[in-house]
């Protein structure tokens, strides 16, 4: 079966920078439903339309087609004592409701003495990155995946692009 839309694709993933060392590689088999859905980078969508079981393809993103760009804007200094007692190093923080920060998450990078860094880039923000994957299985997506705009194995979505 060929990939198009409304299908629901496995494959094997590998993501890596462009000297070739290895960000990321899938386990597993991940899966996402095919046809804009907003489960894989649209690029890498684009060349795996039309493809089939073990085709391979490599895509090279830009950095506005994977995690975007770098905003320094999204690097912050704040008070420590705007955040909980049990502040820690990895927590995140949703920006604040009603500002040009909502719906931005935040990682708490350094903590010193009553300073906070927080960072709302992805990690991967301004890199340009290798996509390569094979093709491991296409097939016809249930009704309910069409209206839930998802795969079944939601735990298993490719590289959704959230901070």
């Amino acid at each position: 079966m060929k990939i198009a839309a409304n299908t629901v694709v496995s494959l094997d993933v590998q993501l890596s920078d462009l000297w070739g060392t290895l960000i990321e590689q899938s386990d597993e088999p991940v899966q996402y439903l095919h046809g804009g859905y907003g489960d894989i980078f649209p690029a890498v969508e684009a060349m795996l339309d039309g493809r089939s079981g073990r085709d391979f393809i490599e895509v090279r993103l830009e950095p506005e087609e994977a995690f975007g760009d770098y905003n320094e804007q999204l690097l912050r200094v704040e008070s420590r004592s705007k955040y909980p007692d049990t502040l820690e190093v990895g927590m995140r923080f949703e920006g604040e409701v009603g500002t040009a920060d909502e719906g931005i998450f935040f990682a708490v990078t350094d903590i010193a003495d009553d300073k906070v860094v927080l960072e709302g880039n992805h990690p991967l923000a301004g890199l340009a990155l290798k996509f390569a994957c094979t093709v491991v299985e296409v097939r016809p997506a249930s009704s309910q995946e069409i209206a839930n705009g998802s795969a079944d194995d939601i735990g298993s979505l490719v590289f959704r692009a959230l901070p």
